[in-house]
């Protein structure tokens, strides 16, 4: 099913299928980190917070920073997944961007939003 820029149309509406549900989850991710994220805000500006002397300081600090950390994230798996939904409108899902080789299907079913193989995604420098 994968791995061929030539999908059926039931093939492409599966893929375009599972590639919007994990959009839609992605989504709701993003909006409850986002509340989570301005709750911490919200509860550090109505104490005044000396990170070095409070105790707790450090670790509400570590915790938005975490926090911030996951919603970023998300937003990349955002963004990877709607220029996946792209590449198979294109009809260049399912191959490898850097190499042009179809991306096993074991791979896409794993992470559906990925643009390189497995050799190409292990050359990539980090």
């Amino acid at each position: 099913m994968f791995g061929d820029a030539c999908f059926s149309p039931i093939d492409r509406d599966a893929v375009r299928e599972r590639l919007a549900t994990e959009r839609v989850g992605t989504s709701a991710l993003i909006a409850a980190l986002s509340r989570e994220f301005e709750g911490i805000v919200q509860a550090n500006a109505l104490v005044a917070v000396d990170d070095e002397h409070d105790p707790e300081g450090s670790s509400t600090a570590f915790e938005r920073a975490h926090v911030a950390a996951l919603l970023a994230q998300a937003r990349d798996h955002l963004a990877d997944l709607d220029q996946a939904l792209e590449r198979l409108e294109r009809g260049d899902y399912g191959r490898c961007e850097k190499c042009g080789e179809p991306i096993p299907a074991e791979r896409l079913e794993v992470r559906p939003a990925a643009n390189t193989c497995v050799s190409c995604a292990a050359a990539r420098p980090r």
